[in-house]
């Protein structure tokens, strides 16, 4: 079975992620959604602008404190790296915590960098031990202790670095050390979007794509399908406008998303094949659960990763799945959506 899936909240061809940018919104203004977040940036950066204004053109040209963006992929979190680094007048350079594999790396990205540019690094949390004893006194001090040779001829030299912001991302904030954590002078979760927030991203995305503006009901019916992700909204759009297109003559209401979206196998929650498949193998082999999930990603022959961090994050949020002490266990409402009779009415106890 293929992973590579229509509702997955990651880009699936490189051509996909190309066509995303013309639909990202370019300054805080045209953001949707996430409103603590914008309006604690927003502040921030106002801050740094009226700072910089009250300086002369001798005077060191001022920086956004370090910024942490965590939660799940496809909300947007190298979305408002682009915005932030917009707002501020400055450069983003973008890099990613595999492709900073050691010291010297770091020091190649840090040296380019202007005064009050933005270094991005997605998956910060991969970032090797090695690389975060570099860029601690980067980030505090903006120098970086360079160690030539090794043995009795080991000697430090010590690079200077313009002031910088560094937006790091991550999606396994967990996996952050409390060094690098504490370093950070904001730090954000990105929550999944609500329904309300998606229709309007949607909206907007109708116009950039040149389509008819959808009603309300099909705006709706299109958000409910999305997971509350935009990256997803925007995928099921163009799908839509494609079936449209070649069999409706563009027209687009609740109908045809419905027609759109069933043949690709998905329902009106948003599950595919896979989620499906996932709560069936559980309910018919387990009898229900509690199960292991080993012994789920064997039977139905996937990847227990892809299982953990791809397919379980939507049901236990929607409430379909629950994680308990023995095992993985579909709920009575996961059964209702299946249509199938609940095994057991005995309370579940989830954990983490």
């Amino acid at each position: 079975m293929s992973t590579e899936r229509l509702i997955s909240s990651t880009p699936i061809t490189e051509v996909e992620d190309q066509t995303n940018w013309a639909l990202r919104p370019q300054s805080l203004d045209e953001y949707i959604g996430q409103a603590e977040l914008i309006e604690r940036v927003l502040i921030a950066v106002q801050a740094v602008q009226a700072r910089q204004e009250a300086k002369d053109d001798t005077q060191p040209r001022e920086h956004l404190e370090h910024v942490l963006l965590h939660g799940p992929p496809g909300l947007g979190k190298t979305t408002l790296a682009h915005v932030i680094a917009t707002e501020l007048g400055t450069n983003l350079h973008v890099t990613s915590g595999p492709a900073l594999a050691r010291g010297t790396d770091l020091v190649a990205a840090l040296t380019r960098l202007a005064p009050g540019d933005v270094l991005f690094i997605d998956e910060i949390h991969r970032l090797p031990i090695a690389v975060e004893e570099f860029i601690y006194p980067a980030m505090e001090d903006f120098k970086i202790d360079v160690c030539l040779d090794t043995g009795l001829n080991a000697r430090t030299v010590q690079i200077k670095c313009a002031p910088f912001t560094l937006l790091g991302a991550t999606t396994r904030a967990g996996l952050l050390s409390s060094p690098m954590r504490s370093r950070f002078g904001l730090v954000h979760h990105l929550k999944y979007y609500s329904d309300d927030d998606l229709m309007h991203i949607i909206q907007r995305s109708s116009r950039l794509l040149q389509i008819p503006t959808p009603d309300h009901d099909t705006l709706g019916s299109i958000a409910s399908r999305s997971r509350g992700t935009p990256r997803i909204a925007n995928r099921l759009l163009r799908r839509i406008r494609d079936y449209a297109q070649v069999r409706h003559n563009n027209e687009i209401n609740p109908q045809i998303v419905d027609d759109a979206l069933n043949l690709e196998g998905i329902d009106h929650l948003g599950l595919d094949e896979l989620d499906r498949s996932y709560l069936t193998t559980i309910y018919k082999v387990f009898n229900g659960g509690p199960a292991g999930l080993e012994a789920i990603s064997a039977t139905m022959n996937e990847d227990s990763g892809t299982l953990e961090d791809v397919v379980e994050p939507y049901l236990l949020q929607i409430g379909f799945l629950a994680r308990t002490k023995r095992g993985r266990q579909i709920t009575s409402k996961g059964c209702q959506h299946l249509g199938l009779k609940p095994i057991s009415s005995e309370p579940i106890t989830s954990t983490l």
